[in-house]
């Protein structure tokens, strides 16, 4: 148990504070962060995650979905001008990004809602509703956690149900997780391993996790 001349540690939040003495922050529950913090991080994971998910765009022609994570903004960033016809997306820096995009696609939708502040997505019923009603070709998206046991997940209930619904509203599936994401359970999931069909990460995956996951049914890529 920390003394009193560790307080700095309670600050910084190392540790916090429960009955009976002190325990790891990340051991007792998961801050969620906002866009903006997340956005710099390993970005040259994710930069090399967002090339490696350009090969698995549909012809021209075809819809596609991104959801509202990092690692999908950095693949709308990337994708080749002309290569893509119609995005439906929850996310408001992906929609305007793609809308004024020089030779961008033709038709840009954004899903109605609840605009959550934290991670600038839509959220809500009537994201879910929406989402019900279309069939896309392909869906892209992040995850705040992969395990074989608990799936992909995030620490948000309204995230996860629109998560949720693009994975049954997509015919193909694909998400980009940089390694730090495996292993990791949150609080909802919003799909088991056997309902993606590509999972594109990076070499910082161990041999073990990706054999596992790959027991499951699912592709795993390395960027």
């Amino acid at each position: 148990v920390p003394t009193r001349g560790s307080s700095d540690v309670y600050k910084r939040q190392i540790l916090r504070r429960v009955h009976g003495g002190a325990v790891v922050a990340e051991n007792l529950a998961l801050v969620e962060t906002a866009l903006t913090e997340r956005e710099p991080t390993f970005v040259v994971q994710k930069t090399k995650i967002a090339q490696a998910a350009c090969e698995y765009l549909p012809r021209t022609g075809s819809t596609v979905l991104f959801d509202s994570g990092t690692s999908v903004a950095r693949l709308a960033a990337v994708v080749p001008a002309g290569r893509l016809s119609t995005v439906v997306t929850n996310s408001v820096p992906v929609a305007a990004q793609l809308a004024l995009a020089n030779g961008g696609p033709t038709q840009v939708h954004l899903l109605g809602g609840r605009v959550r502040g934290i991670t600038q997505a839509t959220v809500g019923s009537e994201t879910v509703g929406a989402l019900a009603r279309l069939r896309c070709d392909v869906a892209f998206l992040g995850t705040n956690g992969v395990s074989v046991r608990h799936g992909f997940s995030t620490p948000d209930p309204d995230e996860a149900a629109v998560k949720e619904a693009m994975v049954a509203s997509a015919r193909r599936v694909i998400v980009l997780a940089d390694s730090s994401k495996i292993g990791v359970e949150l609080l909802v999931t919003f799909a088991p391993t056997n309902a993606v069909d590509v999972l594109i990460t990076d070499d910082g995956i161990s041999a073990h996790d990706r054999a596992e996951l790959i027991s499951t049914g699912m592709e795993v890529v390395i960027a």
